[in-house]
């Protein structure tokens, strides 16, 4: 059972689409995924793709994948930010996270990026520990901010 990393395809994207979901859950936010199937295509496969992706696959069957975009930093240049890594939890445990870690940080090189940045939940020990394993900087002093879908269109009117 050799597992194989490789750029997404679009034909990947019912899969992916379905780890997202099994991630949303696992956050403990369902309610907060509203991304389609369609849409995920259209934004990484489209004319103007956003985001690179990488698939974990075991005979033929996606058990993982990490989902990545060029951000600019003011100070670094060109940065990349992964956005997740998903392995779905019956496959947890057995390096896949660490080889798709791996693809993302080589990304990052190829692309001569100032830092590859992501972020963590702070109750989520099993994914800290795992960053911590590279010796990655887990940085608790910068707050992330949002405004939603909602708010953006009705802004002003905030």
């Amino acid at each position: 059972m050799q597992t194989v990393i490789r750029n997404a395809t679009v034909d990947d994207v019912p899969e992916m689409h379905a780890l997202i979901a099994e991630l949303a859950k696992y956050e403990r936010a369902e309610q907060e995924f509203v991304l389609s199937i369609a849409q995920l295509k259209e934004d990484g496969f489209g004319e103007a793709p956003i985001y690179k992706a990488f698939v974990a696959a075991i005979d033929q069957r996606i058990v993982g994948m990490a989902l990545l975009y060029t951000k600019y930093s003011t100070w670094k240049g060109k940065c990349v930010f992964l956005e997740d890594i998903i392995v779905t939890e019956s496959m947890r445990g057995k390096g896949i996270g660490f080889s798709l870690f791996d693809q993302c940080i080589q990304y990052a090189k190829a692309q001569n990026a100032g830092r590859l940045e992501w972020q963590v939940l702070d109750w989520n020990t099993p994914a800290i520990e795992f960053y911590q394993k590279f010796k990655a900087q887990l940085d608790p002093t910068w707050i992330n901010g949002k405004l939603t879908r909602e708010q953006l269109q009705a802004y002003p009117q905030l």
